[in-house]
């Protein structure tokens, strides 16, 4: 037995274990230091708005022009069809993130108590959420709505109106203590992957013909802006 090549392949081993626990807590620990930066920067005004932009019933008329758009361009079959790809966008984002993933890596949200640095979040209207924040279901389900209506509507206008809007509700959910970065890039990816999974497989199995050019494609921005400015007056009527 070669108990030299035994060793040397020991040791490399090691050598690889270590190393990449060593940039994973590195990783860690810069993921935890950008979180602190933006909590830090708070305020009344901006802890309404933030929590009303980060919940999801408040985004109920944005929704409903989405399905205005669809209904407005497409047959009623066709409709049922994009709406069935909606819900299973919805269902995979959410169940992988909040039912899979985050119960097999365990990580503590940074507002949970028993999280060493809770002390130091803050928090708005003592809500720190459930135990768990890796990945965001939040950023998942966000980011899986925006990217199947930027790839079926494609305006580029409206697409970037929704990319800030997903980002915005990634950055509430740190602003809120309730998630790291790294919780909110991952449910970015999932839902990112998520809606191009769904809307491809749809149009390779029922061959929708997309229409050339969609119409009342504005009505979503309109209901988009028309929310956000309705949050700010909130925040404002509750803080002045």
């Amino acid at each position: 037995m070669d108990f030299s090549s035994e060793s040397v392949n020991f040791a490399t081993q090691s050598m690889t274990h270590l190393l990449l626990n060593t940039w994973l807590q590195q990783l860690k620990d810069a993921d935890t230091q950008l979180l602190l930066s933006i909590n830090a920067h708070h305020s009344p005004f901006w802890d309404v708005f933030m929590s009303l932009y980060s919940s999801t019933f408040v985004w109920g008329v944005f929704y409903a022009s989405i399905l205005y758009v669809i209904v407005r361009n497409y047959s009623w079959k066709t409709t049922l069809m994009w709406l069935g790809v909606v819900i299973l966008i919805i269902v995979f984002c959410d169940q992988l993130s909040s039912h899979v993933i985050r119960p097999a890596v365990a990580r503590l949200r940074p507002s949970n108590l028993d999280n060493p640095i809770s002390d130091t979040i803050h928090i708005v209207d003592g809500y720190r959420g459930g135990n768990y924040s890796f990945p965001s279901a939040h950023a998942a389900n966000s980011w899986g709505l925006a990217a199947f209506v930027i790839i079926l509507f494609r305006k580029w206008w409206l697409s970037l109106a929704l990319v800030l809007w997903a980002i915005l509700i990634c950055y509430s959910r740190m602003y809120l203590g309730l998630h790291y970065p790294g919780d909110l890039f991952t449910g970015m990816i999932i839902g990112c992957c998520g809606a191009l999974a769904f809307y491809y497989l749809l149009m390779w199995i029922a061959k929708i013909q997309k229409p050339k050019d969609l119409k009342h494609t504005f009505v979503p921005l309109i209901a988009l802006v028309g929310s956000v400015f309705t949050f700010l007056a909130i925040a404002f009527y509750e803080t002045v």
